[in-house]
C-alpha cells in the first residue's frame, strides 16, 4: 500500500530540517525519533530505487568524501576533536545545500527524509552538539545513513561505504 504524506507533513519535515541545520540538531533528532506516523519508514518505490536530482547526488558524494577516507583513524583512535567538529560541519553543510536545491518528487523526498534525519544525528554527534560520549558513535550514523542512500535510492556508480579497519 502507497503511503500518501500530506502537504502539511512535508512542510513539516522541511521546517524541522531546516531548524536542525540552523543549529538545532536535538529538537531535530527528537522529532525524527517521535514523527513516526509522519515520515515513512525506508522503502523502496514499488521494488525499484528512488529518482535522485544531481543536487542531491553532488550533496552526498561530498559527505561520503568527507567521512570514508577518515575512517581508518577514526576506528584506530587518531581523530582528534577538531578533526570530529570539522567533519560535523562539512556534514551540516552539505545537508543545508541538500535541503535548499534537492528537488524530489514528494514520495522520493518524504523517504529521504529519513536518511537526512540520521545524517543529521550523525552530524550533532560528531560536531559535538549532541551529548553522546564518543563522538565515533556519529560517524556510524552517518555511514548507515549514507549506506541507507545507497540501498534506496538511484545513484549511479554509488557502492557501500567501506568501515576502515
Amino acid at each position: 500500500m502507497m503511503r500518501t504524506v500530506s502537504a502539511r507533513g512535508l512542510f513539516t519535515a522541511c521546517a524541522i530540517t531546516a531548524a536542525a541545520l540552523a543549529g538545532a540538531p536535538q529538537a531535530f533528532a527528537a522529532d525524527a525519533h517521535n514523527h513516526g506516523a509522519n515520515a515513512p519508514a525506508l522503502k523502496l518505490n514499488a521494488g525499484s530505487k528512488w529518482q535522485t536530482d544531481a543536487p542531491l547526488r553532488e550533496g552526498m558524494v561530498k559527505i561520503r568524501a568527507n567521512v570514508e577516507p577518515k575512517l581508518h583513524a577514526i576506528h584506530g583512535g587518531r581523530f582528534t576533536t577538531a578533526q570530529y567538529e570539522a567533519m560535523g560541519k562539512a556534514v551540516d553543510e552539505q545537508l543545508a545545500y541538500i535541503v535548499g536545491n534537492c528537488k524530489l518528487a514528494p514520495e522520493a523526498d518524504a523517504v529521504l527524509h529519513n536518511v537526512i534525519a540520521e545524517l543529521a544525528d550523525g552530524a550533532g554527534v560528531v560536531g559535538g552538539k549532541q551529548a553522546a560520549g564518543d563522538r565515533s558513535k556519529g560517524v556510524v550514523h552517518i555511514v548507515n545513513a549514507l549506506n541507507n542512500y545507497g540501498q534506496y535510492f538511484d545513484h549511479p556508480g554509488w557502492k557501500p561505504v567501506q568501515a576502515g579497519h
